[in-house]
Protein backbone atom coordinates (compact mmCIF):
# COMPACT_ATOMS: atom_id res chain seq x y z
CA UNK A 1 0.00 0.00 0.00
CA UNK A 2 1.30 3.29 -1.10
CA UNK A 3 1.94 5.75 1.82
CA UNK A 4 1.15 9.21 1.38
CA UNK A 5 2.36 10.57 4.90
CA UNK A 6 6.20 9.69 4.20
CA UNK A 7 6.12 10.03 0.37
CA UNK A 8 9.40 11.98 -0.68
CA UNK A 9 8.36 16.03 -1.59
CA UNK A 10 11.16 16.02 -3.87
CA UNK A 11 9.47 12.57 -5.52
CA UNK A 12 6.11 14.54 -6.13
CA UNK A 13 7.47 17.94 -6.87
CA UNK A 14 9.75 16.13 -9.84
CA UNK A 15 6.29 14.25 -11.14
CA UNK A 16 4.97 17.59 -11.30
CA UNK A 17 7.39 19.45 -13.28
CA UNK A 18 7.35 16.23 -15.56
CA UNK A 19 3.31 16.09 -15.99
CA UNK A 20 3.53 20.80 -16.22
CA UNK A 21 6.26 20.42 -19.54
CA UNK A 22 4.49 17.60 -21.30
CA UNK A 23 1.35 19.53 -20.66
CA UNK A 24 2.81 22.62 -21.65
CA UNK A 25 4.35 20.74 -25.30
CA UNK A 26 0.99 19.75 -25.74
CA UNK A 27 -0.70 22.97 -25.47
CA UNK A 28 2.40 24.41 -28.14
CA UNK A 29 2.04 21.35 -30.56
CA UNK A 30 -2.19 20.46 -31.46
CA UNK A 31 -2.17 16.79 -31.70
CA UNK A 32 -4.83 14.50 -33.32
CA UNK A 33 -5.88 13.07 -30.24
CA UNK A 34 -6.05 16.51 -27.96
CA UNK A 35 -9.52 16.57 -26.74
CA UNK A 36 -11.90 19.58 -27.47
CA UNK A 37 -14.60 20.14 -25.77
CA UNK A 38 -16.73 22.99 -25.56
CA UNK A 39 -20.01 22.61 -27.55
CA UNK A 40 -21.87 25.42 -25.29
CA UNK A 41 -18.88 27.95 -25.44
CA UNK A 42 -21.08 30.71 -26.65
CA UNK A 43 -23.49 30.27 -23.85
CA UNK A 44 -22.77 31.97 -20.31
CA UNK A 45 -23.16 30.03 -17.20
CA UNK A 46 -26.69 31.94 -16.75
CA UNK A 47 -28.13 30.67 -19.61
CA UNK A 48 -27.50 26.85 -19.45
CA UNK A 49 -29.13 24.34 -17.46
CA UNK A 50 -27.41 23.10 -14.40
CA UNK A 51 -28.19 20.12 -12.31
CA UNK A 52 -26.32 19.62 -8.90
CA UNK A 53 -25.45 15.73 -8.17
CA UNK A 54 -24.93 14.80 -4.53
CA UNK A 55 -23.66 11.07 -4.69
CA UNK A 56 -23.84 9.42 -1.43
CA UNK A 57 -23.10 6.03 -0.46
CA UNK A 58 -23.46 4.29 3.02
CA UNK A 59 -20.91 2.29 3.37
CA UNK A 60 -18.14 4.17 4.13
CA UNK A 61 -15.09 3.05 5.36
CA UNK A 62 -13.77 5.85 7.30
CA UNK A 63 -16.88 6.88 9.43
CA UNK A 64 -19.71 4.46 9.25
CA UNK A 65 -22.91 5.86 7.59
CA UNK A 66 -21.89 9.49 7.67
CA UNK A 67 -24.18 10.92 5.18
CA UNK A 68 -27.08 10.16 7.77
CA UNK A 69 -25.10 11.08 11.12
CA UNK A 70 -27.63 14.16 12.23
CA UNK A 71 -25.96 17.30 12.94
CA UNK A 72 -27.69 20.23 14.53
CA UNK A 73 -31.28 18.28 14.37
CA UNK A 74 -30.36 17.40 10.40
CA UNK A 75 -29.00 14.46 8.51
CA UNK A 76 -25.38 15.69 7.16
CA UNK A 77 -26.66 14.95 3.31
CA UNK A 78 -29.75 17.40 3.84
CA UNK A 79 -26.96 20.20 5.07
CA UNK A 80 -25.37 19.86 1.49
CA UNK A 81 -28.34 19.81 -0.20
CA UNK A 82 -29.75 23.10 1.30
CA UNK A 83 -26.44 24.81 0.61
CA UNK A 84 -27.06 24.05 -3.05
CA UNK A 85 -30.69 24.26 -3.44
CA UNK A 86 -30.33 27.98 -1.24
CA UNK A 87 -27.63 29.36 -3.68
CA UNK A 88 -30.06 29.82 -6.45
CA UNK A 89 -27.13 28.80 -9.29
CA UNK A 90 -28.30 25.46 -9.67
CA UNK A 91 -31.86 24.48 -11.77
CA UNK A 92 -32.11 21.03 -9.51
CA UNK A 93 -30.03 19.72 -7.03
CA UNK A 94 -30.54 15.80 -6.66
CA UNK A 95 -28.70 12.75 -4.29
CA UNK A 96 -27.59 9.96 -6.26
CA UNK A 97 -27.52 6.64 -4.24
CA UNK A 98 -27.33 3.06 -4.22
CA UNK A 99 -28.98 2.61 -0.63
CA UNK A 100 -32.38 1.94 0.04
CA UNK A 101 -32.07 3.85 3.33
CA UNK A 102 -30.44 6.85 2.43
CA UNK A 103 -33.26 7.08 -0.38
CA UNK A 104 -35.73 6.78 2.28
CA UNK A 105 -34.09 9.27 4.56
CA UNK A 106 -34.14 11.44 1.53
CA UNK A 107 -37.62 10.92 0.63
CA UNK A 108 -38.58 12.02 4.38
CA UNK A 109 -37.56 15.10 4.03
CA UNK A 110 -38.48 16.15 0.61
CA UNK A 111 -35.17 16.05 -1.11
CA UNK A 112 -35.15 14.58 -4.71
CA UNK A 113 -33.13 11.18 -5.01
CA UNK A 114 -32.35 8.61 -7.70
CA UNK A 115 -31.24 5.45 -7.01
CA UNK A 116 -28.01 4.56 -9.14
CA UNK A 117 -25.90 1.02 -9.05
CA UNK A 118 -23.89 -0.28 -6.52
CA UNK A 119 -20.93 -1.13 -9.03
CA UNK A 120 -20.29 2.34 -9.45
CA UNK A 121 -16.40 2.98 -8.92
CA UNK A 122 -16.39 6.59 -7.47
CA UNK A 123 -18.74 9.99 -6.74
CA UNK A 124 -18.02 11.08 -10.66
CA UNK A 125 -19.11 7.51 -12.45
CA UNK A 126 -22.05 8.22 -10.11
CA UNK A 127 -22.71 11.67 -11.33
CA UNK A 128 -22.36 10.23 -15.21
CA UNK A 129 -25.17 7.59 -14.63
CA UNK A 130 -27.36 10.24 -13.28
CA UNK A 131 -26.41 13.04 -16.20
CA UNK A 132 -27.52 9.80 -18.37
CA UNK A 133 -31.01 10.24 -17.44
CA UNK A 134 -31.72 13.53 -16.32
CA UNK A 135 -30.44 16.13 -19.26
CA UNK A 136 -28.45 19.24 -18.45
CA UNK A 137 -25.40 21.19 -19.80
CA UNK A 138 -23.41 21.51 -16.67
CA UNK A 139 -23.59 18.77 -13.92
CA UNK A 140 -22.43 19.63 -10.51
CA UNK A 141 -20.65 17.08 -8.51
CA UNK A 142 -21.07 17.88 -4.98
CA UNK A 143 -19.59 15.93 -2.30
CA UNK A 144 -22.02 14.18 0.45
CA UNK A 145 -19.82 14.82 3.35
CA UNK A 146 -19.23 18.39 2.61
CA UNK A 147 -22.02 19.78 5.45
CA UNK A 148 -20.08 23.40 5.65
CA UNK A 149 -20.32 23.98 2.02
CA UNK A 150 -22.69 27.66 2.07
CA UNK A 151 -24.79 28.71 -1.03
CA UNK A 152 -21.73 31.44 -1.40
CA UNK A 153 -19.62 28.51 -2.72
CA UNK A 154 -21.24 27.81 -6.26
CA UNK A 155 -21.20 31.51 -7.19
CA UNK A 156 -17.70 31.75 -8.16
CA UNK A 157 -17.90 27.69 -9.71
CA UNK A 158 -20.19 28.53 -11.38
CA UNK A 159 -19.05 31.86 -12.83
CA UNK A 160 -15.87 30.52 -14.75
CA UNK A 161 -18.16 28.94 -17.52
CA UNK A 162 -18.95 32.07 -18.87
CA UNK A 163 -15.71 31.83 -20.17
CA UNK A 164 -15.53 29.64 -23.47
CA UNK A 165 -12.51 27.73 -22.79
CA UNK A 166 -13.76 26.15 -19.22
CA UNK A 167 -15.25 22.64 -19.17
CA UNK A 168 -14.25 21.47 -15.60
CA UNK A 169 -13.80 24.03 -12.48
CA UNK A 170 -13.06 23.51 -9.40
CA UNK A 171 -12.79 25.63 -6.17
CA UNK A 172 -9.82 26.22 -3.98
CA UNK A 173 -9.03 28.71 -0.85
CA UNK A 174 -5.81 29.87 0.78
CA UNK A 175 -4.35 26.91 2.98
CA UNK A 176 -4.53 27.13 6.92
CA UNK A 177 -1.24 26.48 8.44
CA UNK A 178 -2.55 23.75 9.82
CA UNK A 179 -3.53 22.40 6.83
CA UNK A 180 0.05 22.97 4.46
CA UNK A 181 1.81 19.81 5.49
CA UNK A 182 -1.33 17.95 6.13
CA UNK A 183 -1.72 14.94 2.76
CA UNK A 184 -5.52 14.91 3.76
CA UNK A 185 -5.87 18.62 2.20
CA UNK A 186 -4.95 18.63 -1.16
CA UNK A 187 -2.82 21.77 -2.46
CA UNK A 188 -3.40 22.85 -5.71
CA UNK A 189 -0.53 25.14 -8.13
CA UNK A 190 -2.55 27.41 -10.68
CA UNK A 191 -1.47 28.95 -13.92
CA UNK A 192 -2.31 33.39 -13.88
CA UNK A 193 -5.60 32.50 -15.97
CA UNK A 194 -6.47 29.95 -12.84
CA UNK A 195 -5.92 26.41 -15.01
CA UNK A 196 -4.76 24.00 -12.81
CA UNK A 197 -1.67 22.85 -13.23
CA UNK A 198 -0.83 20.06 -10.87
CA UNK A 199 -2.93 18.84 -7.47
CA UNK A 200 -1.22 16.65 -4.88
CA UNK A 201 -0.82 15.55 -1.20
CA UNK A 202 2.64 17.07 -1.05
CA UNK A 203 3.41 20.76 -0.16
CA UNK A 204 2.97 22.35 -3.25
CA UNK A 205 4.76 24.49 -4.59
CA UNK A 206 8.15 23.71 -2.57
CA UNK A 207 9.88 26.15 -1.06
CA UNK A 208 13.26 25.39 -1.65
CA UNK A 209 14.92 28.39 -0.43
CA UNK A 210 12.99 28.15 3.15
CA UNK A 211 12.13 31.84 2.41
CA UNK A 212 8.98 30.96 4.20
CA UNK A 213 6.47 30.25 1.18
CA UNK A 214 2.62 31.12 2.63
CA UNK A 215 0.72 31.13 -1.18
CA UNK A 216 -0.45 27.93 -0.70
CA UNK A 217 -3.78 27.03 -1.78
CA UNK A 218 -5.88 24.04 -0.60
CA UNK A 219 -8.42 22.03 -2.91
CA UNK A 220 -12.14 21.78 -2.03
CA UNK A 221 -13.89 18.44 -3.59
CA UNK A 222 -16.66 20.05 -5.42
CA UNK A 223 -16.37 19.77 -9.15
CA UNK A 224 -18.63 21.24 -12.24
CA UNK A 225 -18.80 20.03 -15.72
CA UNK A 226 -20.03 20.60 -18.79
CA UNK A 227 -21.64 16.90 -20.32
CA UNK A 228 -18.86 16.28 -23.00
CA UNK A 229 -16.17 16.64 -20.69
CA UNK A 230 -18.24 14.51 -17.93
CA UNK A 231 -18.90 11.77 -19.86
CA UNK A 232 -15.06 11.95 -21.11
CA UNK A 233 -13.85 11.80 -18.08
CA UNK A 234 -16.21 8.81 -17.22
CA UNK A 235 -14.66 6.75 -20.40
CA UNK A 236 -11.22 7.29 -19.38
CA UNK A 237 -9.29 4.35 -17.53
CA UNK A 238 -7.57 5.35 -14.29
CA UNK A 239 -4.32 7.05 -15.23
CA UNK A 240 -0.70 6.48 -13.43
CA UNK A 241 -0.30 9.80 -11.23
CA UNK A 242 -3.79 9.32 -10.25
CA UNK A 243 -3.02 6.20 -8.99
CA UNK A 244 0.33 7.26 -7.46
CA UNK A 245 -1.42 10.05 -5.48
CA UNK A 246 -5.15 8.55 -5.47
CA UNK A 247 -7.12 12.07 -6.77
CA UNK A 248 -9.20 11.48 -9.42
CA UNK A 249 -9.10 15.21 -11.19
CA UNK A 250 -5.37 14.12 -12.08
CA UNK A 251 -6.72 11.47 -14.20
CA UNK A 252 -8.24 14.51 -16.19
CA UNK A 253 -4.71 16.61 -16.09
CA UNK A 254 -3.11 13.53 -17.97
CA UNK A 255 -5.26 13.52 -20.19
CA UNK A 256 -5.29 17.08 -21.72
CA UNK A 257 -8.41 18.45 -20.27
CA UNK A 258 -8.40 21.25 -18.53
CA UNK A 259 -9.29 22.23 -15.04
CA UNK A 260 -10.24 25.94 -13.63
CA UNK A 261 -9.82 26.95 -10.09
CA UNK A 262 -11.63 29.50 -8.73
CA UNK A 263 -11.59 31.56 -5.47
CA UNK A 264 -13.75 30.17 -2.90
CA UNK A 265 -15.66 32.61 -0.48
CA UNK A 266 -13.98 30.42 2.67
CA UNK A 267 -12.85 26.57 3.57
CA UNK A 268 -14.66 23.94 4.09
CA UNK A 269 -14.31 20.45 6.05
CA UNK A 270 -14.92 16.96 4.62
CA UNK A 271 -16.00 14.57 7.63
CA UNK A 272 -14.40 11.31 7.33
CA UNK A 273 -13.80 11.08 11.74
CA UNK A 274 -15.52 11.55 14.62
CA UNK A 275 -12.84 14.31 15.25
CA UNK A 276 -14.46 16.20 11.85
CA UNK A 277 -17.69 15.60 13.15
CA UNK A 278 -17.81 17.47 16.62
CA UNK A 279 -15.83 20.06 14.71
CA UNK A 280 -18.13 20.75 12.25
CA UNK A 281 -20.75 20.35 15.07
CA UNK A 282 -19.78 23.03 16.87
CA UNK A 283 -19.49 25.69 13.89
CA UNK A 284 -22.91 24.96 12.72
CA UNK A 285 -24.27 25.44 16.16
CA UNK A 286 -22.48 28.73 15.99
CA UNK A 287 -23.99 29.38 12.19
CA UNK A 288 -27.17 28.93 13.81
CA UNK A 289 -26.91 30.67 17.03
CA UNK A 290 -25.59 33.85 15.10
CA UNK A 291 -28.51 33.62 12.89
CA UNK A 292 -31.46 33.73 15.41
CA UNK A 293 -32.28 37.25 15.90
Amino acid sequence: MFNYEHTPNSLVVQRFLNMFINNFVAKARPASGRLHLSPMSEQSSSKLRILGVIPARLSSTRLVRKVLLEIVGRPMIEWVWRAAVESGRIDEVVVATDSVEVESACNLRGIPVIMTSPECASGSDRVWEVARKMPADIYVNIQGDEPLLTPEHFAPLLALFARPEVDVATLAVRCPATDISNPNAVKVVTAADDRALYFSRATIPFDRDGVGFAGYRKHLGIYAYRKAALEQFAALPPSWIETVERLEQLRLLDNGIDIYVANAPGDTIGVDTEEDLRRVEEILRSRAGSARP
